[in-house]
């Protein structure tokens, strides 16, 4: 007589149905897991620093004389390079 192909635990292993439940479980926790991760990571990055303004908050600087108020403004740049750019771009 020929026994079950799969060895002496059957299908689901030496747990039976609970095996299959709690590996189905465990599966659909990890899959649910990388879903929320993803999703996470898109909101996430979807908050990204705007970009800079004229003031009013409406439409984006795009002239250098803009960008160069911007970074002196910040701090980025100290007083002299501030002058020292301005009559670069002028």
């Amino acid at each position: 007589m020929m026994g079950c192909p799969c060895g002496s635990f059957g299908y689901f292993g030496s747990y039976g149905w609970l095996g299959l439940v709690i590996n189905l479980l465990f599966s659909l926790a990890i899959f649910g897991g990388l879903i929320w991760l993803v999703v996470w990571a898109v909101r996430r990055l979807g908050k990204t620093v705007p970009a800079m303004t004229d003031g009013a908050g409406a439409h984006p600087a795009t002239t250098a004389r803009d960008i160069l108020q911007a970074r002196y403004a910040r701090g980025e740049i100290s007083r002299e390079e501030y002058l020292d750019m301005l009559s670069d771009i002028s």
